[in-house]
């Protein structure tokens, strides 16, 4: 997609160095001050939760457990007595995360009483006070809570030494990155660490967590900040869409009102229009209200659904205009002689939209987990974002494949005109469009697969890619004779208010290379 977030730059005068430390010097002290108010709010209500639920374990002889839910925090009680006929290890579930103890071997262990308690709560809003921005790294990473914070002691228990290793089951709670690295971790009174605990298996669903004791826990991924984009990208990433949305929709206005000679087919370019149309601005129109929408997880997975048909569906129209292109000019030579229309209208647009659709469905029914990501747009785990990019790629090959036959038959073709100075001009044009039209079958996608933080590439990729509804405008509005014609007749009854008599229809040389 052309389209990207961008911070603001900061820039401060020299002048005022020293008011600038003495600023910054006082932001890192209110900000050191609010992370210790946090951490101590953090751990008074873990206290204080720990009360509460020790409240619930009453003794037995059996076994008895309790559960209970409330609308901050969840979670279950287990209490196992001298005759409890339980065996091996005990398992605990919340809603987003589970703990597998061995209870009857810490009862064991307690021979006074030979009972054991263990509680195990998942707080759903924790992470606001224990911030994952605690973990302290050497590196310079974002961090983001995967998990629920949870917590497992054992209440009422006198002797607490695990007789096992204790292994959490934490579902993530966000979007997974398979580029980034997870940490089991445990709140240690004003930070998270690490010491004791490891991952033993993950995927994009849950990772499994193995302690050596008990205390409270969090999932937290660290992933590399992103490049820091500038203002000027972002202003010029906006403007080429806005641009690009404003030729479509002349474009298909033109298409739509002006008159064209029979054996002119635009259906092709028309629905290219209408996709790429749909597409830019339904996803500017997210990305600008992405924070309202995220939050309503099957509006934004519905959105990035269409956003998947709609690129899709242009990208076939791109492939059946690359396949009416060359059909045309390698029946240049008899191009002047009248011929039938190699496919009906009704029957492209059946290809154009069904293969789009059935990719989406079938993507749908084999992941339907796969859309909705943090931008709306497709998930890049499990590999699905290849539901996209496997058929953009082999449109992009084919048009490619016939884009340079085309230009090698037209070489050929130009080679055998007369060099006469009427038809160098028409000879400009017809280079001009045959160069443009690689934009309007999306080659220039290609250079979104070369990126690679080049600024120079995004830059290329970012106004190309945008601009083929301005193109589209040239090639077949714009530098078309017929059209131009009715554009002059239409102004002059504007601005003189008479009605014209008849149209000129004026025949095209250059141009005729496009007509299907």
């Amino acid at each position: 997609m052309a389209f990207k977030s961008s911070e603001i730059l900061e820039t401060s005068p020299s002048s005022s160095s020293s008011s600038s430390s003495s600023s910054s010097s006082s932001s890192s002290s209110s900000s050191s001050v609010k992370q210790a108010e946090l951490a101590s709010n953090g751990n008074r209500v873990l206290k204080t939760s720990e009360k509460l639920i020790s409240t619930l374990v009453k003794q037995t002889d059996t076994s008895e457990s309790i559960s209970f839910t409330l609308p901050a925090v969840e979670g279950e009680v287990l209490v196992v007595g001298p005759q409890a006929t339980l065996h091996g290890i005990s398992r605990l579930n919340t809603t987003n995360s589970s703990v597998d103890i061995d209870l009857i071997g810490i009862a064991k262990n307690n021979n006074e009483t030979r009972s054991a308690a263990v509680a195990f709560m998942s707080y759903t809003t924790m992470e606001n006070l224990l911030k994952p921005d605690f973990f302290n790294t050497p590196n310079d990473t974002i961090k983001i809570m995967m998990s629920t914070v949870i917590s497992a002691t054992l209440p009422k228990t006198t002797n607490t030494k695990l007789t096992k290793p204790v292994n959490f089951t934490f579902r993530h709670i966000r979007e997974f990155d398979p580029s980034g690295s997870l940490s089991c971790v445990y709140w240690n009174i004003s930070d998270w660490i690490v010491d004791g605990c490891s991952v033993l298996e993950t995927n994009s669903s849950y990772t499994v967590c193995s302690c050596d004791h008990l205390s409270t826990f969090a999932l937290i991924m660290q992933t590399s900040r992103p490049p820091e984009s500038d203002l000027l990208l972002h202003l010029l990433n906006l403007v080429c869409v806005i641009v690009g949305l404003v030729f479509f929709s002349l474009a298909l206005l033109t298409f739509a009102l002006c008159q064209w000679s029979p054996g002119v087919n635009n259906v092709a370019r028309i629905n290219i229009c209408i996709s790429l149309l749909l597409a830019h601005l339904l996803f500017l129109l997210t990305q600008q209200f992405l924070s309202v929408i995220r939050p309503q997880q099957v509006l934004c997975a519905v959105i990035s659904g269409l956003l998947h048909f709609l690129f899709l569906s242009g990208f076939v129209w791109m492939f059946i205009e690359a396949v009416l292109l060359f059909i045309c000019v390698k029946n240049l030579s008899q191009i002047s002689s009248k011929k039938k229309e190699v496919l009906s209208s009704g029957f492209l647009c059946v290809i154009g939209y069904l293969v789009a659709l059935v990719v989406v469905c079938v993507s749908v029914g084999l992941v339907p987990e796969g859309y909705g990501s943090e931008d709306c747009w497709i998930k890049r785990d499990k590999g699905f974002i290849w539901s996209f990019l496997g058929p953009v790629c082999v449109i992009l090959a084919l048009n490619t494949i016939l884009f340079i036959r085309v230009v090698m038959i037209l070489s050929s073709t130009l080679k055998s005109l007369n060099a006469e100075v009427s038809q160098m001009k028409q000879t400009k044009i017809m280079v001009f469009k045959t160069l443009a039209q690689c934009v309007v079958l999306g080659c220039p996608w290609i250079l979104g697969f070369f990126v690679n933080g080049n600024k120079i590439l995004e830059i290329l990729f970012l106004i190309l890619s945008s601009q083929q509804g301005t193109f589209i405008f040239l090639i077949y509005c714009v530098l078309n004779n017929e059209v131009r014609q009715q554009y002059r007749t239409f102004f002059r009854c504007l601005c003189c208010g008479h009605k014209p008599n008849s149209i000129e229809t004026v025949p095209q040389n250059a141009s005729i290379m496009f007509r299907k």
